[in-house]
């Protein structure tokens, strides 16, 4: 992808999976949230701030940093993955914001 990310290119992908080469398992996205900021107007060539939460495997923890991402119909893109903790155990989410 070449034009700036925004929610709407990921919208259309929750619940698809998301490879990263060299990791075995797939990344699932679980939603995509807009954060509204209070006070703030929308500015022309800026987007809206937003964040992807990813769902992995709980065994295997990819590690915090850029990762190129593959899914069919979302291209090819890096995104920088935070590790997060999830309740239940029975998962590990991953996060991307974009400011």
């Amino acid at each position: 992808m070449t034009d700036a990310l925004t929610a709407d290119h990921f919208t259309p992908h929750i619940g698809k999976s998301f490879r990263t080469p060299g990791w075995q398992h797939p990344l699932v996205l679980e939603s995509v949230d807009v954060m509204a900021i209070p006070g703030s107007r929308s500015q022309d060539g800026f987007r809206q701030p937003f964040t992807l939460i990813f769902r992995g495997p709980p065994a295997e923890v990819l590690a915090e940093g850029f990762h190129e991402m593959e899914s069919d119909g979302a291209g090819t893109f890096a995104l920088y993955l935070i590790p997060v903790h999830t309740v239940p155990r029975d998962r590990q989410n991953y996060q991307a914001v974009f400011n």
